[in-house]
């Protein structure tokens, strides 16, 4: 061989920095805590990006399912999060949880359920049989999954003899869809603790049995009228609407968000960034960018922004207007607290920034 080519040889196989395939860090299903079977993915593999602690995806329940990237300085505020949910629900720590559909850790984060001392394991097959056989083999003391399912599966159960062998007095925890309320009741039989468990794979859990699980949501009024009002999320909309109610949630009455009773908010409202505390519009444009890009929300900047404000301000604005000589505002959300996740993006944003690109390949001119 070429002595030339020999030493480039060398250093591309022994000595250069850059990895090969085989070097690059692997994030595996078992590694993010979801490695479960479903009958609505497949398997691929991806190359993810450094920025992200981990990929997600929108459940589908209205549309294409979306991806979702999860940042690192949003993984504290949903470890916050599962910290509150045992404290409510009364879980403890070597509590085991069975998850009806893998992907539904990602909410939480792996990490977060690890956090409070939670295990937890999956059905061998995404079908009620499957269900009633893990409910008879592991007694979990939790049970996370979608609550027609888990209604459906205790019919079946008691049709085909095995009322006797399911666990009694567990905790479950209702999530994906809005709660069927004959659950409760049918649960009872079994002295199971049944709780509505609200959020998305954005944004992680939002509210459990009506209450908020984090200091930074709000709710302004819905354009659907009446009780309803649409929540955001650190400033950010959720497209859900849901009354707020003074009798308070079905399954506890301290919680006025009815959040069984959801429905998707339209006309959605224009979000635009009013204040910021930067001092130019660049950073700020490209946290809107990354918003859409990884959230799927749609944040625009409003062309009267104030900039080096003490806080993030958020401005929300009918998406369709009748009357344009009483075009207003619907709501003003300032922060830092109410607008926590929407600076966690910043803040992610901003450390991205301050990175540099790890690959060679992307080095222009040098």
């Amino acid at each position: 061989m070429n002595i030339l080519l020999n030493s480039l040889k060398t250093i591309v196989d022994d000595i250069d920095s850059a990895p090969t395939l085989q070097d690059m860090p692997k994030r595996t299903l078992s590694d993010k805590g979801i490695a479960g079977a479903t009958a609505a993915h497949v398997i691929e593999e991806v190359h993810t990006p450094f920025n992200f602690s981990y990929i997600t995806f929108t459940t589908g329940s209205s549309a294409f399912q979306n991806i979702v990237g999860v940042t690192e300085p949003e993984l504290q505020q949903r470890q916050l999060v599962a910290e509150k949910i045992m404290a409510q629900v009364g879980g403890k720590r070597g509590d085991h949880a069975l998850i009806t559909y893998a992907p539904l850790v990602n909410v939480f984060s792996a990490n977060a359920l690890r956090s409070v001392g939670i295990s937890w394991n999956f059905l061998k097959r995404s079908g009620r049989d499957a269900f009633i056989l893990s409910l008879c083999e592991d007694k979990p003391k939790f049970i996370i999954g979608e609550s027609s399912f888990i209604y459906s599966t205790l019919i079946d159960a008691a049709s085909l003899g095995f009322y006797e062998l399911l666990p009694r007095d567990c905790i479950v925890l209702c999530a994906g869809t809005p709660l069927k309320l004959e659950l409760i009741e049918l649960a009872s039989q079994y002295g199971w603790q049944i709780h509505d468990l609200y959020g998305c794979q954005e944004f992680g859990w939002l509210t459990l049995d009506g209450i908020p699980l984090r200091d930074d949501i709000s709710m302004i009024p819905s354009p659907i009228g009446g009780q309803y009002h649409e929540m955001l999320a650190g400033g950010l909309p959720l497209a859900d609407s849901f009354p707020i109610s003074s009798k308070g949630h079905v399954c506890n009455r301290e919680g006025k968000i009815i959040s069984y009773q959801r429905k998707r908010t339209n006309p959605e409202y224009e979000v635009y960034v009013t204040g910021t505390t930067f001092p130019t519009i660049e950073t700020i444009s490209r946290v809107a960018r990354t918003i859409l890009r990884i959230k799927g929300r749609v944040v625009k900047i409003s062309p009267h922004i104030k900039f080096n404000t003490d806080a993030t301000e958020l401005t929300y604005f009918p998406s369709v207007v009748e009357d344009y000589q009483n075009f207003s505002a619907i709501a003003v959300i300032k922060g830092p607290e109410k607008t926590r996740l929407f600076d966690s993006i910043i803040e992610a944003q901003l450390q991205m920034q301050s990175s540099s690109k790890q690959d060679p390949a992307w080095i222009k001119g040098n």
